[in-house]
């Protein structure tokens, strides 16, 4: 008997989605940064077994939307509880929000097999995430609930073996060798914007959007051009800094993890534009890429 479908991972900001993104597939496929809304779009990662083959997928943080950006954003999560064989509700121990509401009475009503994982429990107490179970177990009653740490990876086993028990029979979707469905570009990309939030501070990482201009792939080397495009002109020397020396950091930090991502040397260009309000311009928006779910 052979297993095989599509676990879509969803839950609010911060609460290390994809730290466990991560740590299911067993590569860093998936931006982990400590501020919100560091996933924008839909990462999928493939894990294959003797057995099976699960295909993950990693959807933005849950948010109420502020700009159009957002609402592709959103569409990203709502698509993914309506095509997923298994949900991965992923919270935390010190989650308090409450705009995942309306995905959990979504999810409710979907009929879908559920795992609701809370994560990080290295930084709770026992009675706590009791507790927290118990609570979990009334918004979500058809779900099973697992508590784990991702970055410790404490009970990851659980999370893969109620994963499998709910798995339908399938045939695989990928070839075996397949990690993602993701370009290098794509990952070029993230690895890039990754590098910009950690870097700025307060507006800067959320008003920035990666264009790969050029890929080229050579035996010992590959040369990625690349455009970091912002909103407004009173942002571009910021991002470029004194002298040119923040865009320098970015993009050292940036090439030295494409060579350990990519396993070869990276020559690597960075240029800053302007483009006015990118993130409510729906043809911008589509040329990045968010007008697919």
């Amino acid at each position: 008997m052979h297993k095989a479908g599509f676990v879509n991972i969803i839950g609010s900001p911060n609460v290390g989605k994809s730290t466990l993104m991560n740590a299911l597939v067993g590569e860093r496929l998936s931006i982990i940064t400590s501020k919100a809304q560091t996933t924008r779009h839909r990462i999928m990662g493939i894990v294959n077994g003797d057995d099976f083959q699960i295909v993950y997928s990693d959807t933005p943080g849950i948010l109420k939307p502020a700009y159009k950006l957002q609402e592709s954003m959103m569409n990203f999560v709502h698509g993914a509880v309506d095509d997923a064989d298994v949900i991965l509700y992923v919270t935390d121990t010190v989650e308090q929000s409450e705009r995942s509401d309306s995905i959990i009475e979504r999810v409710n009503h979907s009929g879908i097999p559920t795992i609701v994982v809370i994560n990080k429990i290295d930084l709770t107490t026992p009675a706590a995430l009791e507790a927290l179970v118990e609570q979990w177990q009334t918004k979500i009653p058809e779900a099973v609930i697992i508590p784990c740490s991702a970055k410790e990876q404490i009970g990851m086993t659980g999370v893969l073996n109620a994963i499998l028990e709910r798995l339908p029979e399938g045939e695989p979707f990928y070839p075996k060798d397949t990690l993602t469905d993701k370009t290098l570009r794509f990952f070029a990309s993230e690895i890039i914007r990754e590098k910009i939030l950690l870097n700025y501070d307060k507006e800067i990482p959320y008003c920035c959007e990666i264009e790969i201009d050029t890929y080229k792939e050579e035996p010992t080397i590959d040369r990625i051009s690349a455009t970091i495009y912002v909103s407004r002109a009173s942002q571009k020397g910021i991002v470029i800094g004194h002298k040119g020396e923040r865009l320098k950091r970015v993009g050292q930090q940036a090439r030295e993890d494409m060579e350990r991502f990519l396993q070869k040397k990276v020559f690597l260009q960075l240029f800053v534009k302007v483009q006015e309000d990118w993130r409510n311009n729906e043809r911008q928006l589509r040329r990045f890429g968010y007008d697919q779910q």
